[in-house]
């Protein structure tokens, strides 16, 4: 059959052709631009995955450079306290000289005080101008925040529950705060001995008369060192207790009188430790005796027969989280909030009161906000951040409220070279120096364990990521170059049916002669 209105062979030679040409853009299309997917009609479920990989891939990625720019700011508030640190080694090395008081001329000592107001002014001016281009590191701006700290009784006394607050790292909700309970079961105690002087006025050997009947030497030991009391016959408790607390810095260990209840008779002598828990303790040995025996010389509670007591670290909870205890230094390590504590002596020793002068064995105060916080997590929320609290460092806040502060060691304030009160400047400056380390170890710790090894893992994730979106949204060349092939060879076949399609028609001429 020949007919020229309708040519089905130049139809299905044209749509072959099309499709072919579909092909051949397609298969030229992935292979310069490299991908699979390139509109959404190629893969629509594909595209979908892949956007979403994509998502996951820039928020990992920006997590990871939040998780290296956290590094740095650390490594720099890390720099500036190992300065610090260099700093209070030498002035440990200025009091320790200073304190060869034979040794040194009054020029030498001046020349100490002189350097050691300028490591003062050094270590004030690194807390100010440490800092991470406009924000400083060291001077407090990065600490937590805290309220309700102390609680006021209706006299205007402050019941001070906690002595010292730091925290370490704290997840706190945008505009929210957090709050913090501490609760005592058990009481911190300092060493305690008791017992009564001297010889007796009876024939009741138990009796005492309250003086010691014969000249009496004893050695006298606590956490800080011991000594050697030696006393007349006939010395008396007050006298005894006097001696006691003079040495009271050099031992750690300090004595009362106390009457009886009838406040008649003679005083019982107690000897304690300056200091709460298992660290602080005291011994006493009666060395000499020339009254009525060594053993009758201080008389001591049943009990302590070795004259040998040590404190006992008390029981608390922080949030019902057990704290580590260490005398009246409480701890807590969660993992959603590190803190360390020092707590008031009457707190600690369970005699505290509310505001209301009732006895207490609770206290709370809440964490208002601060701290440097990082979002070192693809996911931007609480969860995904990590803080850390960096108290200020400056001579103020540099030692505690036992010993005292480091600014005290400046020229005509309390422990300058001049007041000789070389075991007092000592003391500060090795709780200074404790305190950066413990910083210093901290940030190290939040930089190697924290920060470290969210890098890492990050890096592996976006690894996974990548390869997951390469395998959804890139071209396979080897695939797409055959392809390219193939629809190159349609493309021309389909090309040849089409023209001889078209010219076909033309045959039914010869028909007309």
């Amino acid at each position: 059959m020949s007919r020229i209105n309708t040519n089905v062979q130049s139809l299905i030679a044209r749509r072959a052709l099309g499709i072919n040409n579909m092909s051949l853009n397609q298969s030229l299309v992935r292979l310069s631009t490299g991908l699979r997917i390139n509109t959404g009609k190629d893969d629509p479920a594909g595209l979908i995955a892949s956007e979403t990989l994509r998502a996951n891939i820039r928020a990992t990625t920006s997590a990871i450079d939040n998780a290296i720019r956290a590094d740095t700011i650390v490594a720099v508030a890390e720099g500036g306290l190992q300065e610090v640190s260099s700093l209070l080694l030498e002035l440990e090395a200025l009091v320790d000289q200073s304190a060869n008081e034979a040794g040194l001329t009054a020029q030498e000592v001046t020349a100490n005080q002189l350097q050691i107001d300028a490591i003062l002014q050094s270590i004030n001016r690194l807390s100010e101008a440490t800092a991470f281009g406009d924000k400083k590191l060291l001077n407090g701006d990065l600490d937590f925040t805290t309220s309700g700290v102390n609680i006021d009784e209706p006299n205007g006394n402050a019941v001070t529950h906690l002595e010292k607050v730091m925290i370490n790292s704290a997840k706190i909700a945008s505009g929210a705060y957090r709050q913090v309970n501490i609760t005592r079961s058990v009481a911190s105690e300092v060493a305690v001995l008791s017992g009564m002087l001297g010889g007796t006025v009876t024939t009741d050997t138990t009796t005492r008369n309250g003086t010691l009947d014969g000249t009496t030497t004893i050695q006298l030991r606590g956490r800080y060192g011991s000594e050697l009391l030696s006393f007349a016959s006939g010395t008396g408790t007050d006298d005894i207790v006097t001696a006691i607390n003079d040495r009271s810095a050099l031992t750690g260990v300090a004595a009362s009188a106390n009457q009886g209840a009838t406040g008649a008779g003679p005083k019982m002598l107690s000897i304690h430790s300056t200091t709460y828990g298992t660290d602080a303790f005291i011994a006493v040995s009666v060395l000499e005796n020339n009254g009525t025996s060594v053993g009758d010389a201080i008389g001591f509670a049943s009990g302590a027969a070795d004259n040998r007591e040590t404190g006992v670290d008390g029981t608390f909870a922080v949030n019902g989280t057990a704290a580590i205890v260490k005398g009246l230094d409480v701890s807590v390590r969660a993992g959603d909030l590190s803190l360390d504590l020092t707590l008031s002596t009457s707190f600690g020793n369970g005699t505290s009161v509310d505001g209301t002068g009732a006895a207490t064995s609770a206290t709370s105060f809440e964490i208002t906000g601060g701290g440097a916080v990082f979002s070192i997590s693809p996911t931007v929320g609480l969860s995904g951040q990590e803080s850390v609290g960096i108290g200020e460092v400056s001579t103020s806040k540099l030692g505690d409220y036992g010993n005292g502060f480091l600014s005290s060691l400046g020229s005509g304030l309390t422990n300058d070279l001049s007041s000789t009160n070389f075991t007092a400047a000592q003391r500060i400056v090795r709780s200074s120096i404790n305190q950066i380390a413990l910083l210093r170890g901290r940030l190290g710790a939040f930089q190697k364990d924290t920060i470290g090894s969210t890098i890492d893992s990050l890096q592996v994730a976006r690894e996974n990521i990548v390869a997951a979106e390469s395998a959804i949204r890139d071209a396979d060349f080897a695939e797409e170059t055959a392809a390219l092939t193939r629809a190159q060879i349609l493309v021309n076949s389909s090309t040849t049916v089409l023209q001889i399609a078209n010219a076909q028609p033309q045959n039914v001429l010869a028909l007309l002669g």
